[in-house]
């Protein structure tokens, strides 16, 4: 494995858990509502999942380009 290889498995692996636990956390508390709130707030969870992903794929296309330091910038 590369150098950047090495450097992406630390985001991979926290978006991953994140999102699992988010999902299922929510799903779980999403059960406990009446069913016309199941469906406005079963957005949320899946926006932030989604929000987070996109996250994840952005900061592993800066380590790709190099920037394996974002702070450095500032």
């Amino acid at each position: 494995m590369d150098e950047h290889g090495k450097k992406k498995i630390a985001p991979v692996i926290i978006t991953v858990v994140v999102v699992i636990y988010y999902l299922a956390y929510f799903g779980f508390m999403i059960t406990m509502l009446p069913m016309y709130l199941k469906f406005l707030l079963g957005i949320v969870p899946l926006a932030v999942a989604g929000g987070m992903i996109y996250v994840c794929i952005e900061r592993l296309k800066e380590i790709d380009d190099g920037e394996e330091d974002d702070i450095s910038k500032y």
